[in-house]
């Protein structure tokens, strides 16, 4: 199963007190509430090997619809079933749907912080802060495309509000967590959200997942986007 230790594929655990650990890979040491059952961590910046991908990949897209690009990038090599990169993926695949759609941005510049801020969340947000990273991704990206910054007004408000709806809609599911599911919901209420408050629209379709044979957690007939027989 994919979802779990990247070195030697046991189930994961998760700490209710943070300890400091060594990365198997890179040797770092750092705090984390996250290793499997044989003890080995992976940090996120090795868990995220590979995200700079997004940039080219995005760059090159023409969709309209961040359902669809997201799907694309889930499918590169880089991408776990589970992880800290769809905090920076969400927010990608909206603002290059945002652009070929009309929105006004570099999106050049705008994927490239996009990486920077998106990867300040944590992988376990959304159990140890109560605010999953999709969501909180969806809410990066308006503040990028308004321009939000802590003094702002109109922007800070609206920067929120598109994470809480996010957030929203992903507790109403409840748990356990699943990256694919939140990202698909952020990205879903994203598209509706720009609509009503910028104007832009983007392109939606019909999401049925084709993951849970990689999710030991999967909800089966619970999720929303449940494509296959539980």
């Amino acid at each position: 199963m994919k979802d779990e230790c990247l070195i030697c594929g046991a189930p994961l655990e998760y700490m209710e007190k943070g300890v400091e650990m060594e990365c198997e890979i890179c040797h770092k040491k750092e705090m984390t509430r996250t290793k499997c059952a044989n003890g080995h961590f992976v940090c996120s910046s090795c868990h995220e090997s590979g995200i700079d991908a997004v940039i080219s990949a995005c760059m090159q897209e023409k969709s309209r619809n961040p359902i669809e690009i997201m799907d694309r990038l889930m499918n590169m090599e880089f991408c776990h079933m589970h992880g800290p990169e769809h905090h920076i993926m969400v927010g990608s695949a909206l603002l290059t749907a945002y652009r070929n759609a009309g929105g006004g941005i570099d999106l050049e510049k705008a994927l490239f912080e996009m990486q920077e801020r998106g990867r300040e969340v944590p992988g376990g947000a959304c159990g140890f802060w109560g605010a999953c990273g999709a969501g909180i991704s969806a809410g990066i990206f308006v503040s990028i495309v308004t321009g939000s910054t802590p003094l702002a007004i109109e922007t800070w408000g609206l920067s929120n509000l598109m994470t809480s709806r996010s957030l929203a809609a992903i507790g109403a599911i409840g748990g356990p967590r699943c990256c694919k599911r939140n990202s698909y919901l952020a990205l879903t209420e994203a598209v509706k959200f720009i609509e009503e408050n910028l104007g832009v629209k983007m392109d939606i379709s019909e999401i049925k997942c084709s993951r849970s044979h990689e999710n030991n957690q999967c909800l089966g007939r619970r999720c929303p986007f449940n494509g296959e027989s539980d």
